[in-house]
């Protein structure tokens, strides 16, 4: 239990960072501003862009707190 215990606390940690630093920026943290997110391998074929759920699109920050 302990290292998924560590683990699990890394994990978290880092996605604080993240949201820390998205909320500088004012980005959305799923989709890093762009509105869209892709999936996979999709990411380097450029095929298939979907909706991030998180901002509806807009790619703000403000916009992924009123959400979530």
């Amino acid at each position: 239990m302990g290292f998924l215990h560590y683990f699990s606390r890394l994990v978290e940690k880092r996605n604080k960072k993240r949201i820390a630093f998205c909320k500088l920026e004012g980005t959305c943290p799923e989709c890093q501003g762009n509105g869209v997110n892709m999936l996979g391998i999709e990411q380097y074929t450029m095929s298939y862009y979907y909706v991030c759920n998180g901002c509806n699109g807009s790619g703000s920050f403000s916009d992924w707190v009123e959400i979530n």
